[in-house]
């Protein structure tokens, strides 16, 4: 079995802001590609980062400039840095992994989420 478990989230004030991290252990081979994604209340499920195993970054518009995500392969860890927060980045944050528990087994896997939120 695999776990990630995400820790970080928050009350933040406007312009605060918040480290999140997501490490992921159990049985692992290896891992792909490892994302942030954020759903707030009645919405749809949204990208926001994602960086594969050799450090290519990719972000959402809305937190381009604010929000940095990173990792250490050595801890199966990822973080996203949350800089100038928002109102609107009000949200439940999930972390993703797409890895190989065997040489030829791969899924996809969520964390359980850790809430963010931003208000005075």
């Amino acid at each position: 079995q695999v776990q990630l478990v995400e820790s970080g989230g928050g009350l933040v004030q406007p312009g605060g802001s918040l480290r999140l991290s997501c490490a992921a252990s159990g049985r692992i081979f290896r891992i792909n590609d490892m994302g942030w994604y954020r759903q707030a209340p009645g919405k749809q499920r949204d990208m926001v980062a994602t960086i594969t195993s050799g450090g290519s970054t990719n972000y959402a518009d809305s937190v381009k400039g604010r929000f940095t995500i990173s990792r250490d392969n050595s801890k199966n860890t990822v973080y996203l840095q949350m800089n100038s927060l928002r109102p609107e980045d009000t949200a439940d944050y999930y972390c993703n992994a797409d890895l190989l528990t065997t040489q030829t087994i791969r899924r996809t896997y969520w964390g359980q989420g850790t809430q963010v939120s931003v208000s005075s």
